[in-house]
């Protein structure tokens, strides 16, 4: 019988009776009898408990707000009763001036300062041990038994008024065929709290090292499971030391009291967050490095029925079989966890006009970057040499024109040396920091396998294009860069596909904490920069008068591989826009 089980019996009193006991700290409480909460503790001088009750706030993930106490009234609720609570279980770290410089059983020689301080209580995810063996996991303990290995990352928490730091998580390896059960369970029990921030490589998050935690004890990720990382309240630990306050107390980690929510000025325990609509599934975006993502089953199917509309070939081309099942839903899940982007097109299929570039494309290139814009991602435009002047001018008119909010940043790239690709795509050609995420390609060329560039009549073009298909080969083998190819319909059916994810609730929730600060953008931010059949007859508006011809036809005028815009492709657009916006 587990010592959880066992308390799970005990009456209210005895458990207090327990904890004034100067036993070994308790760590797994869920499922916990008497409405008792585990809690970790931060006590701050009182002129500050305005700015860190924000903090919280503003990063509710790692630091779950149950309440606090009143200034001067230093008690641990559950046990409010008992005048010498202070003097016994659990431990307490002493902070001075941001360093730690104790580990303490007792606050008693405190007393003075503490009057003077604010204790705040915040939720531990301990509970998630509930989640666990409701899907059949046991909870595996760390070598030695201590607790559950924390690990700083590089993303960082919300700043307010002084209070900054990096997110802290923990680790969890659950095998791959338990992923979505625990998920979907975790989200039951623990509402927004039980929902993961990060499913897979832990160097997205900037852990280089699972055997090396920075708090606790390592725990083993065997063959056939993937790491799973959610947010840690040591967080708070972080904070403390950042903000450099003269004196603060919390608890040492894997140490908890134990709280009547009715004890506390503070929110209930969280409620499930599933609803019909939000259920979450689990995503695999790649295997190298290995990512996942979770979005709800709802906007899963609804950007299957975009890629279904997509597939559609209006031409007759014989261009059906190119499209892979779902390479759409991972590809607009890759970009919206992306922080900046790099997109090509041009496709110079006319060599014996001025310019040789088609309509087919660029359309799709610019809604795609207009979308980004509106989710605070860094976007750039690379496109060959010899057009970087059209490009430039169809960016400048199409910020005139109100398609793009902001100017693009319009590259070129020639090739040369065999470094010139990593130097392009990272910062001093370290491919441990990339400039950019992801590289996306609306209906670009590519080389063949003699090393020439062909358009559709089997013309060689090679003497018109750029080497730019050598970012993509590079990329390849530079961790945490991820490449897509579509058409132009691929490029707006991308924009759609971020707008649906980022207005899902459990997407949304899920890439706010693991990308950092939310952003600013809203909802109707997005809605406004979503493609549209007006933007899209601007955009090819400006190719025209810069005689840009259609692929197929050879003609000028507002037409696309010869379907005409008021026709077949704005119907396109439209079926894509009306499958976005249904119930949302």
């Amino acid at each position: 019988m587990t010592f959880t089980r066992h308390l799970k019996s005990c009456p209210l009193s005895a458990i207090r009776s327990f904890i004034l006991r100067k036993k070994p700290n308790i760590r797994n409480m869920s499922g916990m009898a008497g409405g008792l909460r585990p809690a970790s503790i931060v006590a701050l001088h009182r002129s500050l408990a305005p700015a860190f009750e924000k903090f919280c706030q503003a990063n509710s993930g790692p630091l779950p707000l149950l309440g606090r106490s009143e200034p001067g009234k230093w008690t641990l609720p559950a046990l409010g009763a008992v005048s010498d609570t202070r003097m016994d279980r659990p431990q307490f770290r002493k902070y001075e001036f941001g360093a730690c410089t104790g580990s303490l059983t007792s606050l008693e020689e405190y007393l003075e300062q503490l009057k003077d301080m604010v204790t705040f209580f915040l939720g531990c995810s301990f509970s998630l041990e509930g989640a666990l063996e409701k899907v059949g996991l046991l909870g595996r303990d760390p070598a030695g038994h201590g607790h559950v290995g924390a690990y700083k990352t590089t993303v960082p928490c919300a700043t307010i008024a002084g209070f900054c730091c990096p997110l802290v998580v923990t680790m969890r390896p659950i095998p791959k065929d338990k992923l979505e059960g625990l998920v979907q369970a975790s989200c039951s029990m623990m509402g927004e709290q039980g929902q993961p921030i990060h499913i897979g490589d832990p160097e997205m998050l900037g852990i280089r090292d699972l055997s090396k935690p920075d708090y606790g004890h390592a725990v083993v990720c065997e063959p056939g499971e993937v790491p799973v990382f959610w947010p840690s309240p040591l967080t708070s630990l972080e904070a403390v030391s950042s903000y450099k306050t003269p004196l603060a107390f919390t608890s040492a980690p894997g140490c908890t009291v134990m709280t009547h929510l009715e004890d506390l000025k503070g929110p209930e325990a969280p409620a499930s967050c599933l609803t019909p609509e939000g259920i979450p599934e689990v995503v695999p975006i790649s295997q190298d490095p290995l990512h996942y993502s979770i979005a709800s089953a709802s906007a899963v199917q609804k950007i299957r029925e975009l890629e279904t509309i997509i597939g559609i070939d209006p031409g007759n081309r014989g261009v059906g079989h190119l499209l892979c099942k779902d390479e759409l839903l991972r590809a607009s899940l890759s970009l919206s966890h992306a922080r900046s982007v790099l997109i090509t097109t041009g496709f110079p299929t006319h060599f014996n006009h001025e310019p040789p570039e088609e309509t087919d494309g660029p359309p799709g290139a610019i809604a795609l970057a207009a979308f980004l814009q509106a989710l605070e991602k860094g976007v750039s435009l690379i496109v060959d040499q010899r057009a970087w002047s059209l490009f430039q001018k169809l960016v400048e008119e199409a910020v005139e024109r109100g398609v793009l909010k902001t100017q693009l940043p319009v590259l070129t790239y020639q090739g040369g040396s065999a470094g010139a690709a990593r130097a392009l795509l990272c910062d001093d050609r370290d491919p441990k920091s990339p400039r950019f995420d992801h590289l996306v390609a609306i209906e670009r060329t590519g080389r063949a396998a003699d090393g020439n560039y062909y358009n559709a009549r089997k013309m060689n073009i090679k003497h018109l294009v750029d080497p730019i298909d050598d970012l993509f080969l590079a990329a390849q083998k530079i961790p945490g860069i991820s490449s897509t190819g579509v058409s132009t319909w691929g490029g707006c059916a991308l924009a759609c596909a971020l707008y649906i994810l980022n207005s899902c609730e459990v997407h949304g929730r899920y890439l706010r904490k693991a990308t950092g600060p939310p952003r600013a953008a809203g909802a109707q931010n997005w809605t406004e920069a979503l493609p549209s059949v007006s933007k899209e007859e601007k955009t090819l508006g400006i190719l025209v008068q810069h005689k840009v011809r259609s692929g197929v036809s050879g003609n000028v005028g507002m037409e696309v591989d010869g379907l005409p815009f008021h026709g077949t492709h704005a119907q396109m657009i439209q079926k894509l826009l009306d499958v976005t916006m249904v119930h949302m």
